[in-house]
């Protein structure tokens, strides 16, 4: 059964967490010939739906949480269905290119691959990506972040995480392969947005579930020391991307 992991904290996901460098979408659309239609599996907030609505005809979104897809970004060409990407009601040959961003380590390998190659195009490209290790410019505050991620709520990560800590080297990933790339994304945050991050992890959630308190109140202090409220800083995060093409 796939894993629902993001759904209570639907509006923080939505509302904190990073967004997708337009490079890193040129590049995937650079290797496919038709944009007639695409499919954004796990889609969450519709984050990468809404940059690929840009160069497709229709894009269809799919994710099982009902509360991620009611935060969803809405556009006039993408279409939400709740559906698990191993299971879909798509027809067969129907998508020029499939997406799975920051959420293929969620996902049954075996039979998405399945799915996965019946929905698509004979020739369909295929971009998993995830972005990992936030980094700032402040090295106490990379200590502090690097900490509270492995230190504080190590434990409470659940075990496909690490295929994230691996950059997706380790994942199944059986598509014809295409030249991969790796892309940084950069913003500017407060202290609030950073906090905001934080709080929509799935291991945070776990930890408050079992402790009844937030590990965020185990760094205010330090955070505190380090960034102050009206103060904005550059974050940045390393995207790494899995790049293929469905044959048939």
């Amino acid at each position: 059964m796939p894993k629902d992991l993001f759904s209570e904290q639907s509006k923080n996901y939505s509302k904190f967490r990073p967004h997708y460098p337009k490079e890193l979408f040129e590049y995937i659309i650079s290797f496919v010939d038709e944009k007639e239609k695409a499919w954004d599996c796990a889609t969450g907030n519709g984050q990468a739906a809404t940059a690929l609505a840009n160069y497709f005809e229709t894009v269809v979104a799919t994710d099982i949480s009902n509360q991620q897809l009611e935060q969803a970004i809405q556009k006039y060409n993408i279409i939400y269905q709740k559906a698990p990407a191993e299971s879909t009601p798509f027809n067969e040959n129907e998508f020029d290119l499939i997406t799975i961003a920051q959420a293929y380590h969620w996902l049954n390998w075996k039979n998405f691959h399945k799915e996965a190659t019946l929905v698509a195009k004979p020739g369909a490209v295929i971009a998993a990506w995830c972005y990992f290790s936030l980094h700032t410019e402040d090295e106490k505050l990379n200590d502090l972040y690097n900490h509270f991620y492995s230190k504080i709520i190590g434990d409470y990560w659940d075990a496909e995480r690490k295929f994230v800590d691996e950059q997706y080297q380790t994942v199944d990933f059986d598509f014809a392969p295409l030249p991969e790339k790796q892309f940084t994304t950069e913003m500017e945050w407060t202290k609030e947005q950073f906090i905001g991050y934080l709080d929509s992890w799935s291991s945070v959630q776990k930890y408050k579930k079992i402790n009844n308190t937030s590990p965020l109140f185990l760094i205010t202090n330090d955070l505190n020391s380090l960034w102050n409220d009206e103060e904005t800083k550059k974050v940045s995060f390393p995207i790494a991307l899995r790049l293929g093409r469905i044959e048939k």
